[in-house]
Protein backbone atom coordinates (compact mmCIF):
# COMPACT_ATOMS: atom_id res chain seq x y z
CA UNK A 1 0.00 0.00 0.00
CA UNK A 2 2.87 2.39 0.73
CA UNK A 3 4.15 1.86 -2.78
CA UNK A 4 0.93 3.37 -4.16
CA UNK A 5 1.27 6.45 -1.95
CA UNK A 6 4.87 6.97 -3.06
CA UNK A 7 3.85 6.58 -6.71
CA UNK A 8 0.97 9.03 -6.22
CA UNK A 9 3.28 11.66 -4.74
CA UNK A 10 5.94 11.06 -7.41
CA UNK A 11 3.46 11.37 -10.28
CA UNK A 12 1.93 14.51 -8.75
CA UNK A 13 5.33 16.19 -8.37
CA UNK A 14 6.31 15.26 -11.93
CA UNK A 15 3.05 16.53 -13.41
CA UNK A 16 3.42 19.88 -11.63
CA UNK A 17 7.07 20.19 -12.69
CA UNK A 18 6.34 19.37 -16.35
CA UNK A 19 3.20 21.51 -16.72
CA UNK A 20 3.52 24.25 -19.36
CA UNK A 21 3.82 27.76 -17.97
CA UNK A 22 2.08 30.68 -19.73
CA UNK A 23 4.40 33.50 -20.74
CA UNK A 24 3.33 37.06 -19.92
CA UNK A 25 -0.38 36.25 -19.69
CA UNK A 26 -2.45 39.41 -19.33
CA UNK A 27 -5.54 39.44 -17.11
CA UNK A 28 -8.88 39.49 -18.95
CA UNK A 29 -10.51 42.86 -19.51
CA UNK A 30 -14.10 43.86 -20.18
CA UNK A 31 -13.40 43.95 -23.94
CA UNK A 32 -12.69 40.20 -23.89
CA UNK A 33 -16.30 39.40 -23.04
CA UNK A 34 -18.28 39.96 -26.24
CA UNK A 35 -21.42 37.97 -25.50
CA UNK A 36 -22.33 39.49 -22.15
CA UNK A 37 -25.91 40.66 -21.76
CA UNK A 38 -26.31 44.40 -21.95
CA UNK A 39 -28.68 47.07 -20.71
CA UNK A 40 -31.02 48.77 -23.12
CA UNK A 41 -33.87 51.11 -22.36
CA UNK A 42 -37.30 49.78 -23.27
CA UNK A 43 -36.42 46.06 -23.29
CA UNK A 44 -38.83 43.83 -21.38
CA UNK A 45 -37.61 42.00 -18.29
CA UNK A 46 -38.06 38.27 -18.88
CA UNK A 47 -39.39 36.29 -15.90
CA UNK A 48 -38.56 32.59 -16.05
CA UNK A 49 -39.61 30.06 -13.42
CA UNK A 50 -36.71 27.61 -13.16
CA UNK A 51 -33.59 27.38 -15.26
CA UNK A 52 -33.68 28.35 -18.93
CA UNK A 53 -31.36 29.88 -21.53
CA UNK A 54 -32.52 33.35 -22.51
CA UNK A 55 -30.68 34.75 -25.55
CA UNK A 56 -30.10 38.49 -25.53
CA UNK A 57 -31.29 38.92 -21.97
CA UNK A 58 -31.39 42.34 -20.32
CA UNK A 59 -28.80 42.74 -17.56
CA UNK A 60 -30.16 44.59 -14.54
CA UNK A 61 -27.02 44.50 -12.37
CA UNK A 62 -23.69 42.69 -12.42
CA UNK A 63 -21.19 43.15 -9.61
CA UNK A 64 -18.58 45.82 -9.12
CA UNK A 65 -16.28 45.41 -12.12
CA UNK A 66 -12.99 47.17 -11.43
CA UNK A 67 -10.19 48.17 -13.73
CA UNK A 68 -7.80 49.32 -10.97
CA UNK A 69 -5.73 46.93 -8.87
CA UNK A 70 -6.68 46.33 -5.25
CA UNK A 71 -3.89 47.43 -2.93
CA UNK A 72 -3.28 45.95 0.51
CA UNK A 73 -3.53 48.29 3.46
CA UNK A 74 -0.50 48.82 5.64
CA UNK A 75 2.31 46.33 4.84
CA UNK A 76 4.55 46.35 1.82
Amino acid sequence: MWVYWVLLILVTVLSIAMAPRPKNAKPPSLEDFSDMPGVEDGVEITDVGGMAWIPNSNMLWYGNLRTTPIKAKGGK
